[in-house]
């Protein structure tokens, strides 16, 4: 019921930024958290940030804080992942991810989520 498509990868030299783009459609967005994922290749989906929507509550992984910033739209039911000081590191395949959470709790942000996009890859080159 909820459809998500990323956008804004590609391919960038470490110390550049990307803006990534989650757009939702099908259902408002104003019950769920709102969340990034990455996978590398030959390695697990890790989380990196998410935020509830209603409540404006953030949560980011250390690796990721105070480079990536996570905002939303709320009249285009979008989100956005802001990323700046790129490194080689941060290469992989971002998704986007949904999951409802009509109350806000302090684990909001913890997997699993119901809803994915199909995926944006991101490069960073040396």
């Amino acid at each position: 019921q909820v459809q998500l498509v990323e956008s804004g990868g590609g391919l960038v030299q470490a110390g550049g930024s990307l803006r990534l783009s989650c757009a939702a459609s099908g259902r408002t967005i104003s019950s769920y958290t709102m969340g990034w994922f990455r996978q590398a290749p030959g390695k697990e989906r890790e989380f990196v940030v998410a935020i509830h929507w209603s409540a404006g509550a953030t949560y980011y992984v250390d690796s990721v804080k105070g480079r990536f910033t996570i905002s939303r739209d709320n009249a285009k039911n979008t989100v956005y992942l802001q990323m700046n000081s790129l490194k080689p590191e941060d290469t992989a395949v971002y998704y986007c991810a949904a999951k409802l959470t009509p109350w806000y709790s302090g684990s909001y942000y913890r997997p699993p989520y119901d809803y994915w996009g199909q995926g944006t890859q991101v490069t960073v080159s040396s």
